[in-house]
């Protein structure tokens, strides 16, 4: 499939991301249970938008599966740099640490691709700022930084610049890294004959997140340790 629209239709239409298809409100509280507490630090993508239930998003589907306990206060919209000012002190990342969690997940950055023109040295230093901080904070918790997501075939510069200055953050931070999560729905973007997309076409239906889910799951048996 091979879209006909322009990047900048494409960043029109990716503003969306922060107000996106109708999703049942998640309890962002711990589920309860006596395993790992795992906290997400992430956008729409993590938050399960476009699922028609919380429960069918990739981070909850991994999270059962592994008897977690999932904190996951991930918002819509977010990024490094983006919507950062609709928070005050209390920001995600201050979230994540005062849940204090044993692990971490980091899926962030697709977002701010839509930034990257005017933005791109606030948000290569806030990459680091934020995985710094949060190792700095949470010095025993094992963090899994995962390669930023992305959402359809034409792929801006940006996404590999953001892709590799995430990685660099986690590797100055010794965090776990996932690569290739930027490819997981290649060939089944909005439009093709295979669509794992919701009727948004800009997230994941809950046949994306199934298949995210398990791009996730066979990745974490990869790391060493395997999770």
């Amino acid at each position: 499939m091979r879209l006909l629209r322009s990047f900048a239709s494409v960043v029109a239409v990716a503003l969306g991301l922060t107000a996106c298809s109708a999703t049942p409100a998640p309890d962002v509280s711990p589920t309860p249970g006596s395993g790992p507490l795992v906290s997400f630090y992430g956008d729409s993508y993590t938050l399960g938008t476009g699922a028609s239930d919380p429960s069918l998003r990739w981070s909850t589907i991994i999270s059962e599966g592994r008897g977690w306990r999932e904190f996951n206060p991930s918002v819509n919209g977010l990024g490094f740099v983006n919507h950062r000012s609709d928070f005050d002190e209390d920001d995600l990342p201050e979230q994540i640490i005062e849940s204090e969690p044993d692990i971490v997940f980091v899926t962030m950055g697709l977002n701010d691709n839509f930034s990257y023109a005017q933005r791109a040295d606030l948000i290569r230093k806030t990459i680091t700022t934020d995985l710094t901080r949060i190792r700095d904070a949470l010095p025993s918790a094992r963090i899994i930084v995962v390669e930023p997501f992305w959402y359809t075939e034409r792929r801006p510069e940006s996404v590999e610049t953001i892709i590799a200055w995430v990685r660099a953050a986690a590797a100055e931070i010794d965090a776990d890294w996932i690569p290739g999560a930027s490819r997981w729905l290649d060939g089944h973007y909005a439009g093709s004959e295979d669509s794992w997309m919701a009727s948004d076409g800009q997230h994941p239906s809950n046949v994306g997140y199934q298949h995210m889910a398990e791009q996730m799951d066979a990745a974490l048996t990869q790391l060493d340790p395997a999770l």
